[in-house]
């Protein structure tokens, strides 16, 4: 039987957890999660832990944040003063929102302390700096584009 190997287009159904058991996310009860081996659209860790693996096979991989979302960087804790946040806003802790930097990109980040006249906002992933633990059954390997005959030149 065939095993994951870069290139490959792959489908895996997953529980994400943190060390404690608590599940952050799963792809059971919806479709597998798709992706292909070397184009780097999952974390690390991920797609290394399914490279060898074969359909039917499942694993729990546990990863630390080098290998996940990275680690938790103080420089993406900003404190703004409220006055910069929008006159509507009534302003909670756990409450995301989108940040848009002066190039016009957004950014989410959420709110983390309130103070009198400022709020402090993290733009680190949720999961920075968490040591994560995936169970990952592999589902299905489908075509790598070398068996696509894409790279085939005839006369």
């Amino acid at each position: 039987m065939a095993k994951a190997k870069e290139g490959d287009t792959v489908q895996v159904h997953y529980t994400g957890k943190l060390k404690d058991g608590t599940v952050f996310d799963t792809s059971e009860e919806r479709e597998p999660l798709s992706f292909t081996i070397g184009e780097e659209r999952v974390i690390p860790g991920f797609e290394k832990a399914v490279v060898g693996m074969e359909p039917g096979d499942t694993k729990t991989e546990e990863l630390p944040p080098a290998q996940a979302y990275g680690e938790h960087r103080e420089d993406m804790v900003m404190e703004l003063e409220r006055d910069q946040l929008p006159d509507n806003l009534e302003p909670k802790v756990g409450q995301q929102l989108q940040l848009r930097m002066q190039n016009g990109q957004e950014v989410p980040v959420v709110i983390t302390e309130l103070g009198e006249e400022s709020v402090t906002i993290d733009a680190n992933h949720p999961l920075a700096g968490k040591d994560l633990v995936f169970e990952i059954e592999l589902v299905e390997i489908g075509e790598d584009s070398e068996a696509e005959g894409s790279n085939i030149v005839t006369p």
